[in-house]
């Protein structure tokens, strides 16, 4: 995958330094026409920027998520999730980044798709792709701009209306649902397709997939089309193994686009630390050392988790205890250093994510089949899964595997539901907008909330992420119809999937 993606950079390059050939001048063409840039070129492009750069992976990914559903903790001030502070600039950084990239680049190729007479297999894979996107914006920030997003360079549309979430997510299942029908065969983008290599197969059971984890998102708001969409996805065919894991390559250069965006960010910011949490969870489960290691200064190389919350001085929480500072933050865990290199892969959807909401469709009665069956093989795949993302790090053995699943992981059917969200919680680690609309929907695991007396959320983990500032003045009507439709733009007002 890595030499797919170093091709399509060594044509990008080209393309911005070849030169015309002299006939090209007396080709009766419009002088003032840009030249058509290929799909295959785009598609491998909005792909990378799907997988996000480190300005929004830094700030909104790690900062925010994976402190608020306490996969990460730290002391340092600027690190706002789990203290619950404001900085705009942090939870709108997804936005920022993705609708002037992913957003304007998959509604460009579609486009182009259009033109060219395009409606199968690359018609299918781009549908996909752009609800992959468009999902992780409106889990974010609940109603946002959709149906007629990215449009400004096409039809000319500046200000675009915000949907609904409700409707955002009915169209996105519709999406999939053609998108999965439109794939034939094997794609001719070919190496540009830097998730699959162009894989027709492995793109139909991403579309179920992802068919799948949207439909469970609707438990609270809509069970009934919940239940049915679940069953056409289970039935459509999922990713089964491994081997179909939906990830996006990445490598050490040569352009920042290039690197996987937390690695950027974990050669420059060491200030998170496992979390006390996640810690807990991870006790007795052989993950523990190959996602962790001692902290710099633990003498005693013990793999130990920072309580969520603190600074390092003492402070009195708004419930009236006093929680000591941390002055030194080295001797908890930090994550393994095969974890933090930038040219590890960005994870999108893996099957033992699918696993777990098959076993909780299980739980709820909507298919037929053994829970623990899907627990097992869920825990399994996200065990083993962590040596094909990290080659650095030491292959979890099958005998320790199950030695978890007959001991402390043993399945317990009296506390299915939320043991296969625990375990979901822990395999989307470091997939952290997964994680943190996945906690909101289910409240698994069980998270006490930090008490910071700064806190803009009544010391209450965040439901939401708020809009840009410059949304209400220079998309004003569709921003305050967005407001009036779904509730004050603040980080407690749930979205419709949370309510």
């Amino acid at each position: 995958m890595k030499k797919i993606l170093i091709t399509f950079l060594a044509f990008a390059f080209a393309l911005t330094s070849c030169e015309f050939d002299k006939g090209f001048e007396e080709m009766n063409v419009n002088p003032n026409a840009a030249a058509q840039i290929g799909v295959g070129n785009k598609f491998a492009k909005t792909i990378l920027d799907t997988s996000g750069g480190r300005y929004e992976n830094w700030r909104n990914s790690l900062i925010y998520n994976s402190t608020l559903i306490q996969h990460y903790a730290t002391t340092a001030g600027y690190w706002s999730g789990d203290k619950y502070f404001r900085v705009d600039s942090y939870a709108t950084s997804l936005w920022d980044r993705y609708y002037p990239s992913a957003v304007k680049g998959i509604e460009d190729i579609i486009d182009q798709l259009n033109d060219e007479g395009n409606s199968g297999t690359e018609m299918g894979m781009a549908r996909i792709l752009r609800v992959i996107i468009y999902h992780r914006l409106t889990d974010t920030h609940g109603d946002i701009p959709y149906s007629e997003a990215g449009k400004g360079y096409i039809d000319g549309t500046l200000k675009p209306k915000y949907d609904a979430q409700q409707d955002i997510y009915m169209d996105m299942l519709a999406e999939l649902e053609a998108a999965v029908a439109q794939i034939s065969g094997n794609s001719s983008l070919g190496s540009s397709d830097i998730i699959y290599g162009g894989d027709g197969a492995k793109w139909k059971a991403l579309g179920n997939s992802m068919m799948l984890r949207l439909a469970m998102r609707m438990t609270k708001a809509d069970a009934a089309s919940a239940q049915a969409w679940a069953v056409k996805a289970i039935n459509g065919g999922i990713i089964a193994s491994n081997a179909g894991n939906a990830v996006i390559a990445h490598t050490d250069g040569p352009e920042g686009i290039n690197k996987n965006g937390h690695g950027e960010v974990f050669d420059v910011d060491s200030q998170m630390r496992m979390s006390t949490t996640f810690g807990a969870h991870l006790a007795g489960d052989p993950r523990l050392s190959v996602l962790f290691a001692p902290g710099s200064s633990n003498a005693a190389g013990e793999i130990i988790g920072m309580p969520n919350g603190r600074t390092s001085d003492d402070y009195t929480g708004a419930d009236g205890q006093t929680y000591a500072g941390i002055a030194d933050r080295t001797i908890y865990a930090e994550t393994h250093p095969a974890l933090r290199k930038k040219d590890v892969p960005m994870v999108l959807l893996t099957t033992a994510e699918v696993h777990f909401l098959i076993g909780e469709a299980i739980v709820r009665g909507w298919v037929s089949g053994d829970a623990k069956t899907y627990y097992d093989a869920g825990v399994t795949a996200a065990m083993t899964m962590l040596a094909d993302f990290y080659p650095g790090s030491t292959p979890i053995a099958q005998a320790d595997i199950d030695a978890f699943l007959a001991g402390p992981g043993a399945y317990d059917s009296s506390k299915g539901w939320e043991m296969l969200m625990n375990e979901y919680w822990k395999a989307t680690f470091l997939n952290e907008y997964e994680a943190y609309a996945n906690w909101r929907r289910t409240g698994y695991p069980t998270l006490s909330p930090t008490q910071h007396p700064n806190s803009v959320s009544g010391n209450q983990i965040m439901r939401r992420m708020i809009y840009p500032g410059g949304e209400s003045a220079t998309n004003a009507e569709n921003y305050a119809a967005a407001v009036a439709r779904q509730g004050a733009d603040t980080w407690m007002t749930r979205m419709w999937w949370d309510k």
